[in-house]
Protein backbone atom coordinates (compact mmCIF):
# COMPACT_ATOMS: atom_id res chain seq x y z
CA UNK A 1 0.00 0.00 0.00
CA UNK A 2 1.21 3.53 -0.58
CA UNK A 3 2.08 5.76 2.28
CA UNK A 4 -0.46 8.48 2.60
CA UNK A 5 -0.24 11.59 0.63
CA UNK A 6 1.05 15.03 2.43
CA UNK A 7 -2.90 16.26 2.84
CA UNK A 8 -3.58 12.91 4.47
CA UNK A 9 -0.24 12.88 6.79
CA UNK A 10 -1.54 16.54 7.94
CA UNK A 11 -4.87 15.68 8.66
CA UNK A 12 -3.74 12.54 10.82
CA UNK A 13 -1.57 15.28 12.99
CA UNK A 14 -4.46 17.46 13.25
CA UNK A 15 -6.58 14.47 14.72
CA UNK A 16 -3.53 13.44 17.23
CA UNK A 17 -3.22 9.57 15.59
CA UNK A 18 0.10 10.94 14.58
CA UNK A 19 2.81 13.46 15.58
CA UNK A 20 5.68 15.19 13.62
CA UNK A 21 8.13 13.64 15.76
CA UNK A 22 6.38 10.38 14.33
CA UNK A 23 6.33 11.24 10.80
CA UNK A 24 9.87 12.72 10.70
CA UNK A 25 11.62 10.03 12.72
CA UNK A 26 9.79 7.90 10.15
CA UNK A 27 10.81 10.16 6.82
CA UNK A 28 14.48 9.84 8.05
CA UNK A 29 14.40 6.13 8.32
CA UNK A 30 13.29 5.58 5.24
CA UNK A 31 16.17 8.28 3.86
CA UNK A 32 18.65 6.47 5.85
CA UNK A 33 17.71 2.93 4.32
CA UNK A 34 16.40 3.97 0.69
CA UNK A 35 19.00 6.89 0.11
CA UNK A 36 22.50 4.58 -0.36
CA UNK A 37 20.32 3.45 -3.20
CA UNK A 38 18.94 6.05 -5.25
CA UNK A 39 21.42 9.04 -4.17
CA UNK A 40 18.43 11.44 -3.53
CA UNK A 41 19.53 13.23 -0.66
CA UNK A 42 22.74 15.46 0.04
CA UNK A 43 22.65 17.34 2.05
CA UNK A 44 21.34 16.28 5.29
CA UNK A 45 19.57 18.02 8.34
CA UNK A 46 18.05 15.22 10.11
CA UNK A 47 18.83 16.54 13.74
CA UNK A 48 17.66 19.94 12.48
CA UNK A 49 14.24 18.84 11.52
CA UNK A 50 13.78 16.62 14.62
CA UNK A 51 14.26 19.48 16.90
CA UNK A 52 11.86 21.42 15.03
CA UNK A 53 9.71 18.58 15.07
CA UNK A 54 9.70 18.65 18.76
CA UNK A 55 9.01 22.17 19.10
CA UNK A 56 6.95 24.84 17.98
CA UNK A 57 5.80 24.68 14.27
CA UNK A 58 4.08 27.28 12.50
CA UNK A 59 0.28 26.02 12.68
CA UNK A 60 0.03 25.82 8.45
CA UNK A 61 -1.72 23.48 6.43
CA UNK A 62 1.06 21.14 6.53
CA UNK A 63 2.20 21.09 9.88
CA UNK A 64 4.35 18.22 10.99
CA UNK A 65 4.33 16.95 7.76
CA UNK A 66 8.08 16.30 6.21
CA UNK A 67 9.72 17.90 3.39
CA UNK A 68 12.31 18.04 0.94
CA UNK A 69 13.73 20.88 -0.69
CA UNK A 70 16.23 21.03 -4.44
CA UNK A 71 19.50 22.23 -4.05
CA UNK A 72 19.04 24.54 -6.24
CA UNK A 73 17.20 27.76 -4.92
CA UNK A 74 15.57 28.00 -1.75
CA UNK A 75 17.83 29.16 -0.18
CA UNK A 76 17.98 28.17 3.69
CA UNK A 77 20.49 30.59 5.58
CA UNK A 78 23.66 29.16 6.57
CA UNK A 79 22.49 26.03 5.52
CA UNK A 80 24.81 24.14 2.12
CA UNK A 81 23.98 25.83 -0.85
CA UNK A 82 26.11 24.23 -3.66
CA UNK A 83 23.78 23.89 -6.82
CA UNK A 84 25.46 20.37 -7.79
CA UNK A 85 28.59 22.31 -8.38
CA UNK A 86 31.78 20.61 -7.04
CA UNK A 87 33.77 24.03 -6.00
CA UNK A 88 30.70 25.25 -3.98
CA UNK A 89 31.17 21.89 -2.04
CA UNK A 90 34.44 21.45 -2.15
CA UNK A 91 34.27 25.43 -0.29
CA UNK A 92 31.12 24.35 1.74
CA UNK A 93 29.00 27.12 0.37
CA UNK A 94 26.01 28.33 2.44
CA UNK A 95 23.18 30.64 1.91
CA UNK A 96 23.15 34.26 3.26
CA UNK A 97 19.46 34.29 4.48
CA UNK A 98 16.36 32.45 3.49
CA UNK A 99 14.53 32.29 0.42
CA UNK A 100 10.65 34.51 0.60
CA UNK A 101 9.89 30.69 -0.84
CA UNK A 102 11.25 28.92 2.39
CA UNK A 103 9.85 31.51 4.45
CA UNK A 104 6.50 29.90 2.84
CA UNK A 105 7.12 26.50 3.19
CA UNK A 106 8.42 27.03 6.77
CA UNK A 107 5.14 28.77 7.47
CA UNK A 108 3.24 26.17 6.26
CA UNK A 109 4.42 23.81 8.98
CA UNK A 110 6.68 21.77 6.72
CA UNK A 111 9.28 20.02 8.42
CA UNK A 112 12.63 20.28 5.82
CA UNK A 113 14.66 17.01 6.22
CA UNK A 114 17.38 17.75 3.46
CA UNK A 115 18.18 19.18 0.01
CA UNK A 116 18.04 17.19 -2.59
CA UNK A 117 20.38 16.07 -5.81
CA UNK A 118 20.55 18.34 -8.73
CA UNK A 119 22.20 18.77 -11.96
CA UNK A 120 24.92 21.14 -11.80
CA UNK A 121 23.43 24.37 -12.13
CA UNK A 122 20.56 22.45 -13.20
CA UNK A 123 21.98 22.87 -16.87
CA UNK A 124 20.07 19.52 -18.36
CA UNK A 125 17.40 17.25 -17.88
CA UNK A 126 18.82 13.85 -16.44
CA UNK A 127 20.75 14.41 -12.64
CA UNK A 128 23.98 13.19 -12.73
CA UNK A 129 26.24 15.73 -11.22
CA UNK A 130 30.42 14.81 -11.16
CA UNK A 131 30.01 16.30 -7.64
CA UNK A 132 27.30 14.33 -5.90
CA UNK A 133 26.86 11.35 -8.47
CA UNK A 134 23.57 10.12 -10.52
CA UNK A 135 20.59 9.62 -8.49
CA UNK A 136 18.78 6.60 -9.17
CA UNK A 137 15.22 6.33 -10.44
CA UNK A 138 13.30 3.89 -7.99
CA UNK A 139 11.45 2.39 -10.75
CA UNK A 140 14.34 1.10 -12.38
CA UNK A 141 17.80 2.04 -10.40
CA UNK A 142 19.81 1.92 -13.83
CA UNK A 143 17.98 4.62 -15.11
CA UNK A 144 17.55 8.40 -14.91
CA UNK A 145 14.93 10.22 -12.81
CA UNK A 146 14.95 13.05 -14.66
CA UNK A 147 16.49 16.76 -13.85
CA UNK A 148 16.84 19.37 -12.90
CA UNK A 149 14.81 18.30 -9.93
CA UNK A 150 15.19 14.79 -10.12
CA UNK A 151 16.49 14.23 -6.69
CA UNK A 152 13.61 15.29 -5.47
CA UNK A 153 11.32 13.16 -7.79
CA UNK A 154 13.36 10.03 -6.76
CA UNK A 155 13.20 10.86 -3.35
CA UNK A 156 9.01 11.32 -3.86
CA UNK A 157 8.91 8.16 -5.88
CA UNK A 158 10.62 6.27 -3.15
CA UNK A 159 8.26 7.32 -0.88
CA UNK A 160 10.52 9.01 1.30
CA UNK A 161 8.68 12.11 1.70
CA UNK A 162 5.18 12.64 0.08
CA UNK A 163 6.08 15.88 -1.46
CA UNK A 164 9.18 18.10 -2.56
CA UNK A 165 10.47 21.18 -3.60
CA UNK A 166 10.86 21.53 -7.52
CA UNK A 167 12.21 23.78 -10.07
CA UNK A 168 11.71 24.33 -13.89
CA UNK A 169 13.30 26.56 -15.80
CA UNK A 170 13.14 23.98 -19.57
CA UNK A 171 10.69 21.32 -17.84
CA UNK A 172 12.73 20.69 -14.81
CA UNK A 173 9.16 19.87 -12.86
CA UNK A 174 7.74 18.03 -15.14
CA UNK A 175 10.60 16.20 -16.81
CA UNK A 176 11.47 14.34 -13.60
CA UNK A 177 7.91 13.97 -12.73
CA UNK A 178 7.23 12.02 -15.81
CA UNK A 179 10.30 9.76 -15.31
CA UNK A 180 9.11 9.08 -11.59
CA UNK A 181 5.46 8.75 -11.98
CA UNK A 182 4.64 12.20 -10.07
CA UNK A 183 2.58 14.75 -10.34
CA UNK A 184 4.75 17.96 -11.54
CA UNK A 185 3.05 21.22 -12.18
CA UNK A 186 4.83 24.35 -13.64
CA UNK A 187 3.09 27.22 -12.25
CA UNK A 188 2.47 30.88 -14.65
CA UNK A 189 5.36 33.32 -14.39
CA UNK A 190 4.61 35.56 -11.74
CA UNK A 191 2.93 33.11 -9.80
CA UNK A 192 6.13 32.20 -7.48
CA UNK A 193 8.50 34.67 -6.20
CA UNK A 194 11.98 33.82 -6.46
CA UNK A 195 13.21 36.82 -3.88
CA UNK A 196 14.68 38.41 -2.35
CA UNK A 197 18.21 37.53 -3.61
CA UNK A 198 16.13 37.43 -7.66
CA UNK A 199 14.02 39.20 -9.77
CA UNK A 200 14.01 36.41 -12.52
CA UNK A 201 15.82 33.69 -13.66
CA UNK A 202 16.53 32.94 -17.72
CA UNK A 203 14.60 35.88 -18.63
CA UNK A 204 11.45 34.82 -16.47
CA UNK A 205 11.65 31.28 -17.42
CA UNK A 206 12.53 29.60 -14.24
CA UNK A 207 9.90 29.02 -11.60
CA UNK A 208 9.46 26.84 -8.53
CA UNK A 209 6.95 24.01 -7.49
CA UNK A 210 6.60 20.75 -6.37
CA UNK A 211 6.75 17.34 -7.29
CA UNK A 212 4.21 15.57 -5.49
CA UNK A 213 1.94 11.85 -5.92
CA UNK A 214 -1.80 13.72 -5.79
CA UNK A 215 -3.26 16.81 -7.34
CA UNK A 216 -4.91 17.88 -4.15
CA UNK A 217 -0.96 18.11 -2.08
CA UNK A 218 -0.04 20.01 -5.74
CA UNK A 219 -2.86 22.20 -5.89
CA UNK A 220 -2.72 23.16 -1.87
CA UNK A 221 1.31 23.96 -2.14
CA UNK A 222 0.54 26.34 -4.61
CA UNK A 223 -1.23 28.07 -2.25
CA UNK A 224 1.29 28.35 0.15
CA UNK A 225 4.18 29.05 -2.56
CA UNK A 226 1.76 31.77 -4.28
CA UNK A 227 1.77 35.47 -3.42
CA UNK A 228 3.55 38.73 -4.73
CA UNK A 229 6.56 40.28 -2.88
CA UNK A 230 7.87 43.87 -3.13
CA UNK A 231 9.80 44.46 -5.65
CA UNK A 232 9.09 41.20 -7.97
CA UNK A 233 9.28 41.94 -11.83
CA UNK A 234 6.38 39.82 -12.79
CA UNK A 235 2.33 39.19 -11.24
CA UNK A 236 0.12 36.14 -11.95
CA UNK A 237 -2.97 37.10 -11.93
CA UNK A 238 -4.77 35.85 -8.77
CA UNK A 239 -7.12 32.66 -8.47
CA UNK A 240 -10.86 32.90 -8.53
CA UNK A 241 -10.89 30.78 -5.68
CA UNK A 242 -8.02 29.09 -3.51
CA UNK A 243 -6.25 26.19 -6.00
CA UNK A 244 -6.98 23.57 -3.10
CA UNK A 245 -11.35 24.22 -4.16
CA UNK A 246 -10.22 23.21 -7.49
CA UNK A 247 -9.87 19.63 -7.05
CA UNK A 248 -12.76 17.35 -7.59
CA UNK A 249 -14.60 20.85 -9.68
CA UNK A 250 -16.40 20.17 -12.84
CA UNK A 251 -13.95 21.17 -15.22
CA UNK A 252 -17.11 21.55 -18.32
CA UNK A 253 -16.28 20.21 -21.46
CA UNK A 254 -13.01 21.38 -22.87
CA UNK A 255 -11.83 21.63 -26.17
CA UNK A 256 -8.10 20.35 -26.50
CA UNK A 257 -5.71 19.69 -28.90
CA UNK A 258 -3.43 16.45 -28.84
CA UNK A 259 0.13 16.50 -29.91
CA UNK A 260 1.45 13.27 -29.68
CA UNK A 261 4.59 14.37 -31.92
CA UNK A 262 6.51 17.52 -32.96
CA UNK A 263 7.68 18.21 -36.04
CA UNK A 264 11.31 17.36 -36.55
CA UNK A 265 11.09 15.05 -33.48
CA UNK A 266 11.63 11.61 -33.24
CA UNK A 267 9.26 10.37 -30.68
CA UNK A 268 9.52 7.32 -29.08
CA UNK A 269 6.34 5.26 -30.40
CA UNK A 270 5.51 4.59 -26.16
CA UNK A 271 5.58 8.42 -25.60
CA UNK A 272 3.21 8.72 -28.79
CA UNK A 273 0.71 6.24 -27.15
CA UNK A 274 0.45 8.06 -23.78
CA UNK A 275 -0.70 10.95 -25.42
CA UNK A 276 -3.14 9.13 -27.52
CA UNK A 277 -4.24 6.58 -24.51
CA UNK A 278 -5.16 10.51 -22.51
CA UNK A 279 -6.84 11.94 -25.55
CA UNK A 280 -8.89 8.85 -25.49
CA UNK A 281 -9.51 8.87 -21.72
CA UNK A 282 -10.37 12.66 -21.94
CA UNK A 283 -12.98 12.15 -25.08
CA UNK A 284 -14.72 9.41 -22.43
CA UNK A 285 -15.02 12.09 -19.82
CA UNK A 286 -17.07 13.96 -22.80
CA UNK A 287 -14.28 16.31 -23.86
CA UNK A 288 -13.77 17.30 -27.60
CA UNK A 289 -10.09 16.40 -28.16
CA UNK A 290 -8.44 16.73 -32.08
CA UNK A 291 -5.10 16.31 -33.34
CA UNK A 292 -3.56 20.30 -33.33
CA UNK A 293 -1.14 21.97 -31.82
CA UNK A 294 -0.02 26.11 -32.06
CA UNK A 295 1.79 26.51 -35.44
CA UNK A 296 4.74 28.43 -32.94
CA UNK A 297 5.89 25.82 -32.19
CA UNK A 298 7.24 24.73 -34.99
CA UNK A 299 9.31 28.16 -35.68
CA UNK A 300 12.83 26.40 -35.29
CA UNK A 301 14.20 29.75 -34.21
CA UNK A 302 12.87 29.45 -30.77
CA UNK A 303 15.96 27.06 -29.30
CA UNK A 304 18.51 29.39 -31.08
CA UNK A 305 17.53 32.18 -28.97
CA UNK A 306 16.28 30.36 -25.69
CA UNK A 307 19.52 28.62 -25.30
CA UNK A 308 20.98 32.84 -26.02
CA UNK A 309 19.33 33.56 -22.75
CA UNK A 310 20.50 30.38 -21.11
CA UNK A 311 23.88 31.00 -21.67
CA UNK A 312 24.14 34.44 -20.36
CA UNK A 313 22.04 33.16 -17.39
CA UNK A 314 25.18 30.55 -16.98
CA UNK A 315 27.73 33.71 -17.23
CA UNK A 316 26.22 35.49 -14.57
CA UNK A 317 25.72 31.94 -12.43
CA UNK A 318 29.84 31.75 -12.69
CA UNK A 319 29.74 35.26 -11.52
CA UNK A 320 28.02 34.38 -8.36
CA UNK A 321 29.79 31.16 -7.68
CA UNK A 322 32.96 33.24 -7.92
CA UNK A 323 31.32 35.38 -5.23
CA UNK A 324 30.60 32.37 -3.18
CA UNK A 325 34.07 30.96 -2.76
CA UNK A 326 36.06 34.17 -3.05
CA UNK A 327 37.76 33.72 -6.13
CA UNK A 328 37.12 33.07 -9.83
CA UNK A 329 35.46 30.18 -11.12
CA UNK A 330 38.13 28.46 -13.30
CA UNK A 331 37.06 25.55 -16.15
CA UNK A 332 38.49 23.34 -13.97
CA UNK A 333 35.92 24.37 -11.41
CA UNK A 334 32.54 23.61 -13.43
CA UNK A 335 31.27 20.60 -15.84
CA UNK A 336 32.33 20.54 -19.36
CA UNK A 337 29.15 21.71 -21.00
CA UNK A 338 28.62 24.25 -18.38
CA UNK A 339 31.46 25.64 -19.09
CA UNK A 340 31.04 26.16 -22.98
CA UNK A 341 27.03 27.36 -22.12
CA UNK A 342 29.02 30.11 -19.94
CA UNK A 343 31.80 30.49 -22.53
CA UNK A 344 28.72 31.42 -25.02
CA UNK A 345 27.31 33.54 -22.59
CA UNK A 346 29.87 36.09 -22.05
CA UNK A 347 30.34 36.32 -25.68
CA UNK A 348 26.75 37.34 -26.23
CA UNK A 349 26.68 40.93 -27.08
CA UNK A 350 24.24 42.98 -24.94
CA UNK A 351 22.50 43.59 -27.94
CA UNK A 352 22.14 40.35 -29.46
CA UNK A 353 20.60 39.53 -25.85
CA UNK A 354 17.84 42.26 -25.51
CA UNK A 355 17.62 40.65 -29.42
CA UNK A 356 16.61 37.19 -27.81
CA UNK A 357 14.62 38.63 -25.21
CA UNK A 358 12.23 40.57 -27.71
CA UNK A 359 12.25 37.76 -29.82
CA UNK A 360 10.81 35.43 -27.72
CA UNK A 361 8.45 38.47 -25.89
CA UNK A 362 6.74 38.22 -29.68
CA UNK A 363 6.79 34.48 -30.15
CA UNK A 364 4.99 33.95 -27.03
CA UNK A 365 2.49 36.17 -28.12
CA UNK A 366 2.00 33.87 -31.09
CA UNK A 367 2.02 31.21 -29.08
CA UNK A 368 -0.51 32.00 -26.78
CA UNK A 369 -3.23 33.09 -28.91
CA UNK A 370 -3.81 29.63 -29.96
CA UNK A 371 -5.52 28.96 -26.43
CA UNK A 372 -8.20 32.12 -28.12
CA UNK A 373 -9.65 28.74 -29.61
CA UNK A 374 -8.84 25.56 -27.48
CA UNK A 375 -9.01 25.52 -23.62
CA UNK A 376 -5.91 23.06 -23.24
CA UNK A 377 -2.92 21.62 -25.03
CA UNK A 378 -1.64 17.69 -24.59
CA UNK A 379 1.48 16.99 -25.40
CA UNK A 380 4.53 14.21 -24.52
CA UNK A 381 7.01 15.55 -21.91
CA UNK A 382 9.89 14.78 -23.54
CA UNK A 383 10.25 12.08 -26.41
CA UNK A 384 11.52 8.70 -25.01
CA UNK A 385 10.75 6.99 -21.68
CA UNK A 386 13.00 7.38 -18.82
CA UNK A 387 16.58 6.88 -20.21
CA UNK A 388 19.13 4.66 -19.30
CA UNK A 389 21.92 7.00 -16.57
CA UNK A 390 24.88 7.74 -18.52
CA UNK A 391 22.68 8.18 -21.85
CA UNK A 392 22.06 12.23 -21.48
CA UNK A 393 25.68 12.56 -19.72
CA UNK A 394 27.77 10.82 -22.53
CA UNK A 395 30.37 13.65 -23.29
CA UNK A 396 30.33 12.79 -26.59
CA UNK A 397 26.69 12.50 -27.82
CA UNK A 398 24.94 13.94 -24.58
CA UNK A 399 24.05 17.35 -25.74
CA UNK A 400 23.03 16.17 -29.13
CA UNK A 401 20.51 13.57 -27.35
CA UNK A 402 19.38 16.34 -25.02
CA UNK A 403 18.09 18.27 -28.13
CA UNK A 404 16.50 16.06 -29.85
CA UNK A 405 14.33 14.52 -26.84
CA UNK A 406 13.77 18.06 -25.09
CA UNK A 407 11.28 19.94 -27.37
CA UNK A 408 8.06 20.08 -25.38
CA UNK A 409 8.73 21.73 -22.47
CA UNK A 410 10.66 24.98 -22.63
CA UNK A 411 8.65 26.69 -24.54
CA UNK A 412 5.65 26.99 -22.03
CA UNK A 413 8.79 28.68 -19.55
CA UNK A 414 9.38 31.30 -22.21
CA UNK A 415 5.96 32.03 -22.59
CA UNK A 416 4.89 31.88 -18.99
CA UNK A 417 1.88 29.26 -19.09
CA UNK A 418 1.38 26.78 -16.80
CA UNK A 419 1.94 22.90 -17.71
CA UNK A 420 1.55 19.83 -16.00
CA UNK A 421 2.97 16.45 -16.34
CA UNK A 422 0.58 13.52 -15.17
CA UNK A 423 1.83 10.02 -14.97
CA UNK A 424 -0.84 8.49 -16.87
CA UNK A 425 0.91 5.81 -18.85
CA UNK A 426 3.94 3.13 -17.92
CA UNK A 427 5.92 1.21 -20.59
CA UNK A 428 6.05 -1.95 -21.42
CA UNK A 429 9.73 -2.32 -18.82
CA UNK A 430 7.12 -0.51 -16.33
CA UNK A 431 8.84 2.70 -16.55
CA UNK A 432 6.61 5.50 -16.15
CA UNK A 433 5.28 8.33 -18.95
CA UNK A 434 4.04 11.38 -18.16
CA UNK A 435 1.86 13.42 -20.24
CA UNK A 436 1.76 17.07 -20.43
CA UNK A 437 -1.35 19.65 -20.00
CA UNK A 438 -1.18 23.12 -21.13
CA UNK A 439 -3.34 25.77 -20.03
CA UNK A 440 -3.61 29.24 -20.70
CA UNK A 441 -1.72 31.87 -19.07
CA UNK A 442 -2.67 32.22 -15.30
CA UNK A 443 -5.17 29.40 -15.57
CA UNK A 444 -3.66 26.95 -13.44
CA UNK A 445 -7.30 26.27 -11.80
CA UNK A 446 -8.16 24.69 -14.94
CA UNK A 447 -5.16 22.31 -15.19
CA UNK A 448 -5.64 21.40 -11.93
CA UNK A 449 -9.44 20.98 -12.23
CA UNK A 450 -8.75 18.77 -15.19
CA UNK A 451 -5.64 16.57 -13.79
CA UNK A 452 -8.12 16.11 -10.81
CA UNK A 453 -10.90 14.39 -12.91
CA UNK A 454 -8.18 12.34 -14.87
CA UNK A 455 -6.74 11.14 -11.63
CA UNK A 456 -10.47 9.99 -10.37
CA UNK A 457 -11.01 8.31 -13.91
CA UNK A 458 -7.52 6.78 -14.18
CA UNK A 459 -5.96 6.53 -10.07
CA UNK A 460 -2.03 6.16 -10.40
CA UNK A 461 -1.67 6.46 -6.44
CA UNK A 462 -2.07 2.28 -5.92
CA UNK A 463 1.42 1.87 -8.49
CA UNK A 464 4.80 2.20 -6.18
CA UNK A 465 7.96 1.43 -7.75
CA UNK A 466 9.78 -1.74 -6.84
CA UNK A 467 11.82 0.76 -4.65
CA UNK A 468 9.62 1.95 -2.29
CA UNK A 469 9.55 3.14 1.35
Amino acid sequence: MPLPDATELAALIRSGEASPTELVDEAIERAQRLDPVINAVIHERFEAARAEAAGPIPDGPFRGVPFLVKDLGCEIAGEPHTMGNRALKDAGATATQDSYLYESIRAAGLITLGRTNTPELGGTITTEPVAFGPSRNPWNTEHSTGGSSGGSAAAVAAGIVPMAHAGDGGGSIRVPASECGLVGLKPSRGRITHGPALGEGWAGATTDGVVSRSTRDTAAMLDVMSGRHTGDPYTAAPPMRPFADEIGRDPGRLRIGLAPTHPGVTTDPECIAAVERAGTLLEELGHDVEIAQPVALSDDRFSRHFVTIVAVATAIDFSTMSEMIGRSITENDVEPDNWLMGSIGRAVSAENYVASINWVHAWSRRLQAWWSDFDLLVTPVIAVPPPPIGWLSDPDLGTERLTSILQFTAQFNVSGQPAVSLPLHWSERGLPIGVQFVGPIDDEALLLRVASQLESAAPWSERTPPLYG
